[in-house]
Formats: structure tokens, C-alpha cells, sequence
């Protein structure tokens, strides 16, 4: 199914998305989500591309990652939180020690911030890849010879597809074109970069990874299809601020999703993400009477108890506005009265590792709904305070500094 083919289905299938999908580009974009909505939608189908994209170039992305003794990746913003999506199950996959740095730490801390031992491998995720720190922080890596370079981007023209082409440390990977959101905010693109760095645990296992792929897109779906009037009705209930719980790989998607609630309604819903345990420890004072919690609730076990241990207290307390909880098996004592389940079938099997993409989808979705509620317009609806490419800036750099 192409992706004009899958909009069309969502768009016959489901009431809501219906109602927007419905009129043509031209009204869409008048009422301000021409792009962002089906950037949204047509994740599914762009997860699979950028996944059969990954295998196509399977020996190149070896070539970068064998024999590293680190991996690092990196990027600003969004880009960073895909980044703390992935680098926990590539450590795993691969033995090979992996962290999550931001481009603008790299800036400042330069060639220190990186483990002694070589060659490593810096990871750039990027959108646009023309953000200043994107090529700052490649320019500044290239003089350590014995780092390598794989560029993640959706933008064929960039800065980072393009200066560096001739240079044989650093392999670019272009995802998918449609991938290149033209809406402020980075939704398709977002959760195709985590499914592109996904890969790089997998590569000897492709067949795996086009199925776990595959499973996702296939889950994805059913949340657009049975969960969008549902997160439609939470984000135009009463709350005035959000707090995003997550664990491990999932608090990449926690951060993401709360950054997708500030940026598309222009800063008038405060948000934070944090961890269920780190709750307690002072940013429970934040849960108020008008803040939305959303839950994304792991699978395995001993993570699991922690969590429901954190809910069961919060409703003890009778903390919060209300709650979204996204996971699988959700206990019905969790949800409160005017709470929302989004069950998400098979989520255990496909483990939380590869859980973030989803909990992003559903916080996209509460976004989007959000800033129509707040009468903005999703795909600006800031007004020029941020922009979906970040203002060039001076780069600075210390005398000796390496």
C-alpha cells in the first residue's frame, strides 16, 4: 500500500481523521495542518521504506560500524531524543558501548566529550541536516582521524548530505524523501531517523529487523485507527500543563512527545518527562489538578512493578487531571475514572526497546489535537519564535581547544 493509499483508507475508516483528511491539500493547508497531519499518518508506511532502505545498504552501514570501539550519537533536539531512542538496544545488540550526546554539548566540549579508545563512530541524526551544530560538530570530529562518521538524514540537499560526499570517513544514509517533514515540527521524520538507527543493531539479522518493522507499522496503524477520537477527547479536555513518564529507550519518546506538546501549541502547555521513579524525587510537585500524565508503561516485569507501583500512589494521592496510559495488559485500577487506555496488542513481544516510535505516534496525536483545541495552526504555530530550522549562529571555539 502506498502512502496516498494508506491516507485514503484512514481517511474512509476513522470519523475524525476523516473529517480533516477529507478536504482537499489546498483547505487542508488554509486551515493551517496541510503538512502535519499526514506527515503523522503516513508513518507506518514510511517506517517500512526507510526500513527496506536500511537493508539495501546493509554493507555500507557494516562498513561503518565494524570494529568500533564506541558508538555515539548525536543531535539537537528531536534528533538527540531519536538518538536516546536507539543507543540502549544497539548497546545491547552490538557489545559495543553506546551513549547519546547533544550536538550542542559536542560544540562546547569538543573532541573531550568522546571516549579515549578508537576508532568510534559519531552517529548524526538530522532532518534538514542545516542546523548550525549539525556540520559544526562533524567539522570539529573530522580532525580526530580516528573517528568515523555515518550521517542519518531526510534531506537529500543538506548540508550534511552534501559537504561531506567526497570525504571517505563519513557515509551518509538517506532516508526516504517524504520523510523530510515540511511541517514545523518533525513527526515522519522523527520516527523514521529511530527506525533508521534501529538498523544498526540488527544488521546481521535483516529479516528480523524488516519483521519487528513491520510489526510496528502494523500496530501503528491500529492505534490511528481505534485511538484517535479517544486522544482527540483528552486533548480538548481542561488540562493546562503535561507530564510524560517513561523508562529506558521509552524516555527518548517521553522527552520527544513533550517537546511535541510545547512546540505545537506555542508554549501554552507546559510540559516534562521524566522517569516514574524520578517522579518522586521533587517533580511530583508538578502534578497538579490540571496536568495531564501520560504513561508509557513497560512490558518487562520488574520495570513494570516500579511503575504501577508510581500510578497506584499518584491515585492514592488523587494527583493529576487525568491520565493516558500506552502499553499492553493495562491493569483497569490504573486508569482513572476519566482516564484512557491505549492498548497496544503484541507489545510484549515485540519488547519496549522497540516500543518508542508507538509512544510517539500518540503523543504526536495529542499534540496535534491540542494545538487545534488552542485554535493554532500545526504546521506554524509559533509565529516565527521557533523555526523549523534553526537560525544560523556564531560557532565559538577555545584557544587550543580540541
Amino acid at each position: 500500500m502506498t502512502g496516498n493509499e494508506w491516507l485514503q483508507t484512514l481517511a474512509a475508516s476513522q470519523e475524525v481523521l476523516g473529517k480533516l483528511l477529507g478536504p482537499d491539500f489546498e483547505a487542508r493547508e488554509a486551515a493551517g495542518y496541510g503538512h502535519t497531519l499526514a506527515e503523522i499518518c503516513q508513518q507506518p508506511e514510511t517506517w517500512v521504506e526507510t526500513a527496506q532502505r536500511a537493508i539495501e545498504q546493509r554493507a555500507k552501514l557494516l562498513e561503518a560500524v565494524d570494529g568500533c570501539a564506541w558508538l555515539m550519537l548525536t543531535g539537537s533536539g528531536s534528533s538527540q531524543y531519536a538518538g536516546e531512542c536507539v543507543h540502549p538496544v544497539l548497546q545491547k545488540e552490538t557489545q559495543v558501548p553506546a551513549s547519546t550526546l547533544g550536538g550542542g554539548s559536542l560544540l562546547i566540549e569538543g573532541l573531550a566529550a568522546a571516549p579515549p579508545a578508537r576508532p568510534g563512530l559519531l552517529i548524526s541524526l538530522a532532518r534538514s541536516g542545516d542546523s548550525p551544530e549539525s556540520a559544526g560538530v562533524l567539522d570539529r570530529f573530522l580532525e580526530d582521524s580516528g573517528v568515523r562518521h555515518l550521517v542519518l538524514t531526510c534531506n537529500a540537499a543538506g548540508r550534511l548530505a552534501t559537504r561531506y560526499r567526497d570525504n571517505g570517513r563519513v557515509s551518509v544514509f538517506l532516508l526516504p524523501p517524504q520523510t523530510n517533514d515540511r511541517s514545523l515540527v518533525m513527526t515522519s521524520s522523527f520516527t523514521s531517523l529511530v527506525i533508521a538507527g534501529r538498523s544498526l543493531g540488527l544488521l546481521h539479522e535483516p529479516d528480523r529487523y524488516l519483521r519487528i518493522v513491520e510489526h510496528l507499522a502494523r500496530a501503528a496503524k491500529e492505534i490511528l485507527l481505534r485511538h484517535t477520537d479517544s486522544l482527540a477527547q483528552v486533548a480538548r479536555s481542561g488540562f493546562r500543563r503535561a507530564v510524560y513518564l517513561a523508562h529506558g529507550c521509552r524516555l527518548g519518546a517521553a522527552r520527544e512527545s513533550a517537546l511535541k506538546m510545547l512546540e505545537m501549541n506555542a508554549g501554552r502547555v507546559p510540559t516534562m518527562a521524566e522517569t516514574f521513579l524520578g517522579l518522586r524525587h521533587g517533580p511530583m510537585c508538578l502534578v497538579d489538578s490540571e496536568t495531564l500524565v501520560v504513561c508509557f508503561l513497560d512490558t518487562e516485569p520488574v520495570a513494570r512493578a516500579y511503575e504501577e507501583d508510581l500510578l497506584e500512589e499518584l491515585n492514592a494521592k488523587g494527583l493529576g487531571f487525568s491520565k493516558v496510559i500506552v502499553g499492553e495488559n493495562i491493569p483497569p485500577h490504573l486508569v482513572s475514572d476519566n482516564g484512557t487506555a491505549i492498548e497496544i496488542p503484541g507489545l510484549g513481544a515485540l519488547g519496549d526497546a522497540n516500543a518508542p516510535v508507538l509512544d510517539v505516534l500518540t503523543g504526536q496525536l495529542l499534540a496535534f489535537f491540542r494545538c487545534l483545541e488552542e485554535g493554532l495552526k500545526p504546521d506554524m504555530p509559533s509565529d516565527g519564535v521557533i523555526n523549523r530550522v534553526v537560525n544560523e549562529f556564531p560557532l565559538h571555539r577555545a584557544m587550543g581547544m580540541k
